[in-house]
């Protein structure tokens, strides 16, 4: 199952994709749905947040997942009551397990390109990004979520 992540995360950096992208096509992707609108929605996240190199994109892309099963969606709808306590275990393990929650930090350079012209960026990330699919899997799980279903 390793080797088929580590796959799709290359072949979708392969074709363009950024790392919070990358987190919430494999979510979709997991359901065996598309969303177009939300992963163009989140391209601002890319880089560090707009390319900042300010909070990682792989951390907001999981975020963002964890929006997607918990968080509120419609008028009548309230967040889950464990959303919270979702956020802050998935925030809390990343900046242990990475030492920092800043993409400038994590891949350490200052200047991020084009990924076309800058292939390290992206391999530094792989890393990152199958480590923490794999925890927001885990979270979800543990809180009684199917992931791969939000029905």
């Amino acid at each position: 199952m390793m080797d088929d992540l580590v796959f799709k995360i290359f072949k979708l950096t392969a074709t363009g994709f950024c790392c919070t992208q990358i987190m919430l096509k494999l979510a979709l992707d997991e359901e065996g749905t598309e969303n177009p609108d939300l992963i163009r929605a989140v391209h601002g996240l890319c880089k560090g947040i707009g390319g900042s190199q300010k909070s990682c994109g792989v951390l907001t892309g999981g975020i963002a997942i964890l929006g997607l099963y918990a968080a509120k969606g419609t008028d009548r709808e309230y967040p889950k009551e464990d959303y919270s306590k979702m956020l802050d275990e998935f925030i809390e393990w990343f900046e242990t397990e990475f030492e920092s929650t800043e993409c400038a930090d994590l891949i350490g350079i200052t200047q991020i390109d084009d990924v076309a012209s800058n292939q390290s960026y992206p391999i530094k990330c792989g890393d990152i990004l199958v480590k923490s699919y794999q925890m927001i899997q885990q979270i979800l799980i543990e809180h009684d979520y199917e992931f791969g279903s939000r029905e």
